[in-house]
């Protein structure tokens, strides 16, 4: 679904670019067209999968 950002009455173009940015931030778009820059293989995404389930494992073991 394109993202779409209309211009309303009484507004002027930076809080319409703002808005722009803020919508572009919450659907996680520059994150995910930087990841699909390159091709990664299975096997390169498995291995960071598991480096943050590890990650995620050792902060929770010590905030306990």
């Amino acid at each position: 679904m394109p993202t779409v950002v209309k211009l309303e009455k009484d507004e002027d173009s930076r809080s319409l670019i703002s808005r722009f940015r803020k919508l572009m931030l919450r659907e996680q778009i520059v994150e995910e067209a930087r990841e699909r820059r390159f091709y990664k293989k299975p096997s390169e995404i498995r291995k960071e999968k598991m480096a943050a389930r590890k990650r995620e494992r050792e902060y929770r073991a010590r905030q306990s």
